[in-house]
């Protein structure tokens, strides 16, 4: 049975988004509205938001439990899709705000179906979108080794993915992997140095959960579309679980920072440097009280920028 779940960094990661009362806001992971109710009853009448989600599951409830607000409207699929969708309806550049709550919710964690979890014994699938795409299962079965490797090294930062990706082209001679602890079992007997508190498969299911849903090249996606997609004074709100997410919105909002690259001392202007992001003071991690309460949030990070021009 699925846990319920808890929306890491509600109130402050609404409050660095609130810039405008009557604007236009995306709530690019829906996931179970947490952010999105919040954002609500921060509005007025005037303002709109318009929630995204691969999920969907995360849809049709949202469709439920929010029918009654005419302020929100659904989108089923990538905030990578960000310009299509607002292109669609003539809003580029209108967005008051975007917030993105990367990575998984406690109901796909949960779910065994879903198969996300090596806790759980369920079809191996990991999708966000189970309406589209390659299933973990499909993935395993066919790819090479070389590949299997990439990705749990690239993706997972395990430094023995090449012994783990030999170990499940040898299973899957055998017999077809299919299911998740199946799957976990096979990472785990070929690790050789298990860390205290952390199944030794955690790496290598967070990597090939990532590449399953393309969660990095989406959010490098929708990094590249952000500045037009917003108007001034409008901001961007990224909650990150793990570093290779952080990292990128990270460097993404230094380069802007930097604009074009000129001589030190050189008296011009930032509009001249091609500066049109800033960021919106420090990183922010959850309070000890949040992390007590729910320990998934313990690895979130909130980094916030705003557009200048």
């Amino acid at each position: 049975m699925a846990t319920e779940h808890r929306t890491v960094l509600l109130k402050e990661a609404v409050e660095a988004l609130m810039v405008d009362v009557n604007g236009f806001y995306i709530d690019g992971t829906f996931g179970r509205g947490g952010h999105t109710a919040e954002l609500l009853s921060c509005l007025s009448e005037k303002g709109v938001v318009w929630a995204i989600d691969k999920d969907p599951q995360a849809i049709a409830e949202g469709q439920v439990r929010f029918q009654k607000d005419e302020r929100l409207k659904f989108v089923h699929g990538s905030f990578a899709d960000l310009t299509t969708v607002l292109s669609a309806e003539g809003k580029v550049g209108e967005l008051s705000g975007v917030l993105l709550d990367l990575g998984v919710s406690s109901p796909q964690l949960d779910e065994a179906e879903r198969g996300f979890s090596f806790m759980r014994d369920g079809p191996l699938d990991m999708r966000m979108d189970t309406s589209r795409g390659l299933s973990a299962a499909d993935w395993i079965a066919t790819a090479d080794e070389k590949d299997i490797a990439q990705v749990i090294k690239e993706y997972g930062e395990e430094r023995f993915a090449r012994r783990m990706a030999s170990a499940v082209v040898r299973e899957r001679e055998k017999t077809p992997i299919t299911r998740t602890v199946q799957l976990a079992g096979i990472l785990a007997a070929a690790h050789p140095a298990w860390e205290r508190g952390r199944h030794p498969a955690t790496k290598a299911f967070q990597a090939i959960r990532i590449f399953i849903n393309r969660e990095l090249e989406d959010l490098e996606s929708l990094l590249s579309q952000i500045i037009d997609a917003l108007k001034v004074g409008g901001r961007l709100v990224v909650i990150s679980f793990h570093s290779l997410e952080d990292r990128r919105v990270k460097r993404f909002i230094r380069d802007q920072e930097r604009g074009i690259k000129l001589p030190k001392n050189l008296p011009v202007r930032d509009v001249e440097r091609g500066v049109r992001l800033k960021k919106v003071g420090k990183a922010i991690k959850p309070q000890h009280s949040e992390v007590d309460e729910n320990v998934r949030s313990r690895s979130a990070v909130m980094r916030i920028a705003e557009r200048v021009a």
